[in-house]
């Protein structure tokens, strides 16, 4: 019996192709594992109304962790018009299935390393090392949202904020409310998971990005939360910035930060502008991590356009990967995936298309195993 059982989900579009890549990583290193397939994305969407149906559920909760690909996403008049003929008309709404694997196994900490690694042609410095934890499962990402916005709502929030009074002549149908909720308890898992990342691997400072001055309510209880915590990690310094003034300053100095803590829709931002600073999202990887589980993924997206051509760049998979394994307390297969990577790249004889070469995705992945032979 293999000592780790790990959910195989592939997706949509290019998603199959870096998992194929991951794949030949994975047995190179001889991991003692087994890879189920479940089914998500868009093509269980459009034959099921369900892009994350309750046998991938079932799945997810009789493994260690999973391993994903990309899935394609559309708006929702776009989602309902792909479904099959007999399952439209039938008020089916799609939802992403990522978000909700977020919040149906509590991944609360979205953790998203950007590290330029020497010889990469697309780097924006040689020497930035930032890592983003992005909490995962709250703020605008709750799904709490109204278009038309219901009468009652309206009236509890008229009666509970003044503010909403310049809002009353607004027809009902013409308003649209998402709600920001952010909860202490979420706060505090992901400014510790911060802070306890920056000491294990010896990063210096935390910087806490959010919007305090204008959200007052949501973003003052984050920063209220990272000065509490902050007290009980002497030897990191705490640092402070605005979203919009973060990305502004890790546009012009980059390599003054390490690690950055954020709300779900700033890190969101945040992170991709990160990615871009070390190479786009090629190289971009992440983990969906909680209590007793993990999913590990590359964040671009599924790329329809590219999709089985076998020519995206599948180092944001390799690395993402890595990141599965550090997890699974592989710490050296881990690193040992990372050195490979990284060599690959330094000599830049394999380049793919984003990296202004023509290498194949396969190629690439070939490329870093051929390095696992000689470590």
């Amino acid at each position: 019996m293999a000592k780790y059982r790990i959910a195989w989900l592939p997706g949509d579009g290019v998603g199959i192709d870096v998992m194929n890549a991951a794949r030949i990583i994975l047995d190179k290193i001889g991991l003692d594992a087994e890879y189920i397939h479940g089914d998500i994305g868009w093509e269980i969407w459009r034959n099921e109304a369900n892009p994350l149906p309750d046998r991938t559920i079932k799945l997810l909760n009789e493994t260690d962790c999973a391993l994903f690909g990309a899935i394609t996403s559309k708006p929702k008049q776009e989602a309902e018009a792909e479904l099959v003929p007999k399952l439209q008309g039938k008020g089916y709404i799609y939802s992403s299935p990522i978000v909700r694997l977020r919040q149906e196994f509590n991944l609360r900490t979205n953790l998203r390393p950007c590290r330029a690694y020497p010889g990469n042609p697309l780097n924006y410095r040689d020497d930035i090392d930032i890592v983003v934890f992005r909490e995962n499962t709250e703020d605008l990402y709750s799904g709490v949202e109204f278009h038309p916005v219901p009468d009652d709502v309206r009236r509890v929030l008229r009666a509970s904020h003044k503010k909403m009074l310049r809002f009353d002549s607004t027809p009902n149908e013409d308003m649209a409310m998402s709600l920001r909720i952010l909860t202490r308890q979420g706060c505090r898992n992901i400014i510790r998971d911060a802070f306890e990342y920056c000491q294990k691997y010896g990063y210096k400072s935390v910087t806490v990005v959010e919007k305090p001055n204008v959200i007052r309510e949501t973003s003052g209880l984050m920063v209220r939360e990272t000065r509490k915590i902050a007290k009980e990690y002497s030897g990191i310094e705490l640092r402070e910035a605005n979203i919009d003034a973060m990305c502004m300053w890790l546009v012009k100095n980059p390599q003054t930060y390490s690690v950055l803590v954020t709300s779900n829709l700033f890190g969101d931002i945040v992170s991709d502008l990160c990615a871009q600073l070390v190479g786009g999202l090629g190289f971009a990887c992440s983990g969906n991590i909680g209590d007793n589980y993990a999913v590990f993924e590359p964040t671009h997206g599924s790329a329809p356009k590219y999709a089985g051509m076998n020519k995206v760049n599948p180092i944001a998979m390799l690395l993402s990967v890595k990141m599965m394994l550090d997890w699974l307390n592989e710490g050296d297969k881990a690193k040992t995936v990372e050195n490979a990577v990284a060599d690959v790249i330094k000599e830049g004889e394999i380049r793919t298309y984003d990296m202004g070469g023509s290498s194949s995705t396969i190629d690439m992945a070939n490329a870093v195993a051929a390095k696992l032979n000689k470590r």
